[in-house]
């Protein structure tokens, strides 16, 4: 991962420079010249000697592309980490639940039988089921 970080100084160093090799050259004259507008002799306007800013020009606008290119195909597989070949802590065993009833024959606990359902006798015609007060008969009307 520092070849990455090496290989960035490097390509931000190479733009700055293109950029000041950019703006020494000479300009060919006013805006016009720029869209086709200037008189030249020939199709692609005057062709001057090719001077070492636009060697180095050239040169360094192929070290740009490269550069960018390089450096995406790098940055692809996504920032490192440093903690990247550490692992990671392990987990917490789960604890199991504690039981909410006692076991049976536990020393200090005691147990208390089930509640068995009380049943009532069923009520025979003309009498009120257990447990309710008797209520006089009613006279027909």
């Amino acid at each position: 991962m520092i070849w990455y970080y090496l290989f960035t100084a490097l390509y931000v160093v190479i733009c700055v420079i293109l950029l000041l090799v950019v703006l020494l050259q000479q300009g060919k004259g006013d805006m016009a010249a720029a869209f086709g507008g200037g008189s030249s002799q020939s199709a692609f306007g005057a062709r001057a000697g090719a001077t070492l800013l636009s060697k180095a020009t050239a040169v360094l606008a192929v070290l740009f592309m490269l550069g960018a290119l390089t450096l995406a195909i790098i940055g692809q597989r996504g920032p490192g980490s440093l903690m990247g070949g550490v692992p990671g802590p392990t987990p917490p065993r789960p604890v199991a639940p504690a039981s909410t009833t006692p076991a049976p024959g536990t020393p200090g606990q005691t147990t208390t039988p089930p509640a068995t359902p009380t049943t009532t006798p069923p009520a025979t015609p003309g009498q009120p089921p257990a447990g309710q007060p008797q209520q006089p008969p009613q006279q027909p009307k």
